[in-house]
């Protein structure tokens, strides 16, 4: 009963109740002891899961708020890598600041007296939207104010709906008859599509204008046209949207015909775009208002705070359902309007116009720093392309908007341009490069490419430039470009300096000059491979360098085997080893067809290509005669081996016969061989590979001069003397056909060495045997110091090499690696 009302206390649902429940029917149920023991076991994973389940629930406890923001900090500041665990965040100054606590003050306000919250929200709102209609001369202007610019989109779509028919917010979408809206190809459609989905409206409501081929602007003749169609079709032409500088090339319309065109069709003219920003820097009087009908603004972007909402500054429209929906503060939601109303005092009139006053100046300068570039294309917006004026002559000037948005560029777009025709051959062969049918290369034909080298090149700037932020996009018409906007400003970002855009300049000139170069190399390095014997050109799809070689031996291409393509990878990775060590433009790539080959990086106008396939191809050829050199030293060694081994068995059992069986029993042996000791010269003789001959023979001379002699090493006896011929001389290889190994100088060790273990040179790996229980170990040894001289072979041709059996570990020729697994399994 107890226990039933402990489970009634316990919270519905939770891990405690369940536990309890678990742990109470064991107890009632009286079963045997095997059901308990078996509920205990099932109690520890239960109890597991409970744990689980409640750390992912609410505690049941409080935490002190403290607790809970070191929580959050940890959660802010920190991420998931482990290379660098701590996440830097932007630093704020004073006004995004303000601009942030003003959210906090809006959540506090919501909840005051219904009376007193609309007094002060007529108050902040009304200061706001009087300010910004001065700052951008848009005079008896009303507003709104939304978290992003779709709903800004959707507001000015209802308005346009009710300034057309003034029954809409009554009678609903029945009431105008098949709305249309123009938007220029360049602007993106997405939210005049969100504004349609909400209204329910078609989105073949949305015509798509094209642009003028010239200054890449809505085309007007288009614009009449489409509209004439709508009309003939009983549609309702409702709305046009105006670029300002909203495109990724921030183009800008003309205002002044569009205007001409909706007044004519009683159409609604809206505007958006970076490019609105200039109003705030013209200084004559003048307005907008007889020009558009309302243009969303974007301040947090321009100015770099956070957080502050987007505000829609319209026409009032005299329409008593729209006044008394703008009436409620809550719907409305116009307290968002705080944190702009703070913002805009803490800044002040000067420092937001010359905050973007600099921002259009550094698109100015960068725009003419791009543009004299050679080999660099700007796509973007060309400052007074239409007027020829600069922004300084036309905010001074009487007020105009045509002008002044001409004169103001808000974006540059460049890219590497391509396009140009590359000299490819030197003078002094003109005639080949006929013949060869090669043509200059240029980006219509090699688009990937240039994407590739602009996308390098926005790269190496963002590293270089931190203080600018570019962007590489991709253009649906011109591919890879490099994008700037300072009006596009993060979280404590500000426009850079005139040190910064001195440092882009030559930044810009440096890599720009090194992909001029490329190019330029890029055609010769094709047609050079094309005609080479051993080279084959490879494409790498990802590579933005001068391209990819693969080695490849006469005659390989006809035998691609498995085995032959992994003997491929092999040469052509120790290529790029043997590269890299002489120059860093190497390096290993893969092609398509997942073979190896050596990628070319980024050269200048100094390199001579024909010098870099030279020595790709030479030193290939070395690294392939290195290769059979050790091949044929594997196999010979691979022979001396077994022959060693076989004559040592040999050995060891005629000297087992010779002395009887007798000296080899345990304790028996011991007590005959004191009775008759065994002669000292009938050891079984150690065997020495002769590397140069091809030849095992017996050790007895390096034992007794403690040195390893040759036919070389005549000199170092006396005159009277000669060098003794070993006792046991096993040939190894063919006499009719022997190995070719580059001669070296026969190596001397020290007497006190050489008695403690025989050495192995180049001219012979010695294997010293003095007993019969030596000879058992003597394949591992003879294997060790195998591999190690095959090993050294492989990486010193031309000089003299050393074996120590401590070097056999890091040998990688599979006919050693057999042999020892051969030998040791005997």
């Amino acid at each position: 009963m107890l226990q039933r009302l402990e489970n009634v206390k316990a919270v519905p649902g939770s891990p405690a109740k369940v536990i309890s429940d678990a742990s109470g029917d064991n107890q009632s149920s009286g079963d045997s002891q095997s059901l308990q023991e078996q509920s205990e076991q099932e109690r520890a994973p239960r109890t597991s899961a409970a744990e689980l389940v409640l750390a992912t629930q609410l505690r049941q406890e409080h935490r002190v708020p403290a607790d809970i923001l070191k929580s959050l900090e940890q959660l802010v500041a920190y991420s998931d890598s482990e290379d660098d665990p701590e996440f830097p965040l932007p630093a704020l100054d004073d006004v995004s600041h303000l601009a942030l606590i003003s959210h906090s003050i809006v959540a506090y306000l919501s909840h005051l007296d219904r009376q007193h919250l609309l007094r002060v929200t007529n108050s902040i709102s009304g200061d706001a939207t009087r300010w910004l209609g001065s700052l951008f001369h848009f005079s008896n202007a009303a507003s709104s104010f939304h978290a992003d610019n779709a709903d800004a989109v959707l507001r000015t779509v209802r308005l346009a709906i009710v300034a057309r028919c003034p029954g809409y917010l009554e009678g609903g979408i029945p009431a105008l008859a098949q709305p249309c809206f123009y938007i220029s190809e360049n602007t993106t459609p997405v939210r005049l599509q969100y504004a349609c989905r909400q209204l329910g409206i078609s989105l073949d409501a949305i015509k798509i204008i094209p642009e003028d081929s010239k200054y890449g602007t809505m085309d007007l003749a288009q614009l009449q046209k489409q509209v004439q169609l709508d009309l003939a079709a009983s549609r309702t032409p409702l709305l046009v949207v105006a670029d300002i500088g909203a495109s990724l090339c921030g183009y800008v319309d003309n205002l002044q015909r569009l205007r001409d065109v909706c007044k004519a069709h009683n159409m609604w003219l809206h505007a958006s775009g970076h490019g609105l920003a200039a109003l705030v820097c013209a200084q004559s009087p003048g307005s907008v208002h007889d020009v558009l009908h309302s243009m969303a603004l974007n301040l947090g972007s321009w100015l770099g705070v956070p957080s502050l909402p987007i505000v829609l500054l319209h026409r009032p429209l005299q329409n008593s359902a729209l006044s008394a929906f703008e009436s409620d503060p809550i719907l409305s939601r116009r307290l968002n309007a705080l944190s702009l109303w703070t913002s805009l005092q803490a800044l002040g009139r000067k420092a937001i116009a010359e905050r973007l006053h600099v921002a259009f100046q550094t698109c100015s300068i960068l725009f003419e720093i791009a543009s004299k570039c050679e080999g660099i294309r700007v796509l973007s917006h060309t400052p007074g392309a239409q007027t020829g004026a600069a922004l300084s002559d036309i905010i001074n000037s009487a007020f105009d908007v045509n002008a002044l948005f001409d004169a103001a560029a808000p974006v540059v777009v460049y890219q590497f341009d391509g396009s140009t025709t590359i000299p490819i051959t030197p003078s002094a062969e003109p005639a080949a490069a006929t013949e060869a049918g090669l043509k200059p290369l240029e980006k219509v034909n090699n688009a990937s490419y240039f994407d590739r080298l602009n996308s390098w090149l926005g790269q190496i700037l963002q590293r270089d430039c931190p203080n600018f932020d570019f962007e590489v996009i991709e253009h649906p018409t011109h591919g890879s470009c490099i994008r700037y906007c300072p009006l596009e400003l993060g979280l404590g970002e500000q426009p850079p300096s005139s040190e910064n855009l001195e440092s882009f300049a030559q930044s810009l000139e440096a890599h720009v000059d090194i992909l001029r170069a490329t190019i330029k190399h890029k055609a010769r390095f094709m047609h050079l491979v094309e005609r080479s014997e051993v080279l084959r050109l490879v494409p790498l799809p990802e590579w933005a360098g001068m391209g990819g070689v693969r080695f490849v031996p006469e005659g390989w291409e006809s035998l691609l085997t498995d085995q032959a393509k992994t003997e491929l990878n092999k040469l052509n990775i120790d290529l790029v080893e043997a590269l890299k060590s002489t120059d860093n433009a190497f390096s290993l790539g893969e092609g398509t067809d997942g073979l190896i080959c050596v990628r070319f990086g980024m050269v200048t106008h100094e390199t001579e290509v024909e010098e870099l396939l030279d020595l790709v191809v030479t030193v290939g050829k070395s690294v392939q005669e290195n290769s059979r050199v050790l091949d044929t030293m594997s196999e010979i060694v691979k022979k001396g081996i077994e022959a060693a081994t076989a004559d040592l068995q040999r050995e060891s059992e005629e000297k087992l016969w010779q002395e009887g069986i007798l000296r080899h029993v345990p304790v028996v042996g011991r007590v005959f061989n004191w009775w008759s000791p065994p002669a000292k010269e009938s050891g079984i003789k150690g065997r020495s590979l002769n590397l140069t001959q091809g030849v095992v023979e017996s050790t007895e001379n390096i034992y007794k001069y403690h040195m390893q002699m040759s036919g070389e090493a005549a000199h170092q006896l006396p005159a009277n003397r000669s060098p003794p011929t070993p006792m046991i001389q096993t040939p190894v290889v063919s006499t009719a056909a022997p190995p070719v190994f580059p001669t070296v100088e026969p190596v001397t060790t020290e007497a006190n060495e050489m008695s403690q273990s025989p050495a192995a040179t180049a001219t012979g790996v010695a294997v010293g045997v003095a007993t019969p229980v030596a000879a058992t170990s003597l394949p591992i040894s003879a294997a060790a110091s195998a591999a190690a001289a095959a090993a050294a072979i492989g990486n010193h041709v031309d000089h003299a090499r050393t074996v120590s059996q401590s070097s056999a570990g890091s040998s990688s020729v599979p006919e050693l690696v057999a042999a020892t697994n051969a030998i040791n399994n005997k």
